[in-house]
């Protein structure tokens, strides 16, 4: 069947989307608000974080219990985040109850309570979970890649930093809030059971009270290059991080990308787990994978080893990263593609999945690609796209981070 793509324009410029999907009795949402990470100012870094969890304390004429207990009886299954551009708000839930979900959330985009007392809990629990990071040093290890890698402010810490998290004030956030939480640079996006026009109508309603369009502020970009950062840990284990760049969803060779990282890191037989894990026994953990912003984008890889075998483990890895070019078999190819095509096919079941796709695509493309575009993509690469693209888009520089009792040597 041929899949369909809603699209409307409020007059305040907030883009609605939406994807019907056939035999489903649930329907997903999101609203991606322009707030995120990479898009607040500078020595606030974390009030992302607080605002996603501060507007779900209160909004409306409801407080904190109120609003929490509204939202769980109409079996949301919440699922909200802080990304490097935007705060994505939503959920999923059986799709009778959309409407009367939508009410709730539009409180908590256009009014929600924002008491100082929630406050203080909302920046508590952001920087708790920061601390956490010293219990998790593999997620840590990640985040601080991307932060090294992407240049300020792309790779901002989504969680947030402790000095900027313990100096932000509630008046300061609200203040953030007003300027950041502007319908018409945000996106509405829906996947499931639903009727669009109603869905619309409702928007309006809600969202476009006036015609004004603000504009939304454009990223400034500081250009930077960090090749190797080091955190000594006083831990068993090495955990290395390397990010290398590569080409974005809207360039040319993004699909024979997409394959090559799958030829590296795609299951048990891609070349990372057996070169490094398998036939070396390196390390007890190693992966790739392909990583975008909009402005940006790179292939990053994590592995976790012991002290004796770090700096064999990273030698290994660039070494792979780099032979990728001198040779790939149909085989590889193949496995690499299929393992791609299935990725897409269990994404296009979950109206979750699909809401966020739909979303996401937008905002990197300004339209929205059909699951048989995607799946025709991949199927057209080759062994000799998949050279000719790692030819001409050789992976040189690395961006390497560490943490660990040890150093390596990234020369």
């Amino acid at each position: 069947m041929e899949q369909r793509i809603d699209k409307h324009v409020l007059k305040n410029g907030m883009v609605i989307l939406g994807e019907p999907m056939e035999g489903v009795e649930s329907v997903a949402f999101y609203f991606l608000v322009p707030a995120g990470a990479s898009r607040m100012p500078d020595k606030s870094c974390g009030v992302s974080n607080i605002l996603e969890d501060w507007i779900l304390r209160g909004a409306g004429d409801k407080d904190n219990r109120q609003l929490n207990d509204a939202i769980d009886g109409f079996g949301v299954i919440r699922n909200n985040s802080v990304g490097s551009s935007f705060i994505s708000i939503g959920g999923s839930l059986e799709s009778s109850n959309i409407s009367k979900v939508i009410d709730l959330y539009a409180d908590i985009i256009n009014k929600p309570l924002l008491n100082d007392e929630e406050f203080e809990f909302s920046r508590q629990l952001a920087i708790d979970e920061v601390l956490s990071l010293e219990d998790d040093p593999r997620h840590k290890v990640m985040l601080k890649l991307r932060e090294h890698f992407y240049p300020e402010p792309l790779g901002r810490s989504t969680l947030g930093e402790i000095e900027d998290l313990k100096q932000l004030t509630s008046e300061k956030t609200k203040h953030i809030f007003t300027e950041k939480f502007n319908p018409s640079g945000m996106i509405f996006s829906i996947a499931g059971k639903y009727n669009f026009e109603l869905v619309c109508n409702q928007m309006e309603n809600l969202f476009a009270r006036d015609s004004q369009k603000a504009n939304v502020e454009e990223i400034k970009i500081k250009e930077g290059f960090n090749k190797y950062t080091h955190i000594k840990n006083s831990g068993s284990q090495v955990h290395i991080g390397l990010m290398t760049k590569t080409v974005r969803p809207m360039d040319k060779g993004y699909y024979d990308a997409r394959v090559a990282v799958s030829v590296l890191s795609g299951g048990m037989s891609a070349r990372l787990f057996t070169e490094v894990r398998e036939k070396r026994g390196l390390c007890y953990a190693v992966g790739a994978r392909y990583h975008s912003l909009k402005e940006a984008a790179g292939i990053l890889c994590y592995a976790g080893t012991t002290p004796d075998k770090a700096q064999q483990t990273h030698d290994v890895i660039i070494e792979e990263f780099r032979n990728l070019s001198k040779g790939i078999s149909e085989d590889e190819i193949e496995r690499a593609k299929a393992g791609l095509k299935s990725s897409l096919i269990m994404q296009s079941e979950s109206s979750s999945s699909r809401a966020g796709s739909i979303a996401s695509d937008f905002y990197m493309l300004g339209n929205v690609r059909s699951l048989d575009e995607i799946k025709d993509s991949i199927e057209r690469t080759s062994v000799n796209s998949v050279i000719d693209f790692l030819s001409d888009n050789p992976f040189k520089e690395f961006t390497v981070f560490t943490i660990g009792p040890t150093e390596i040597n990234v020369e």
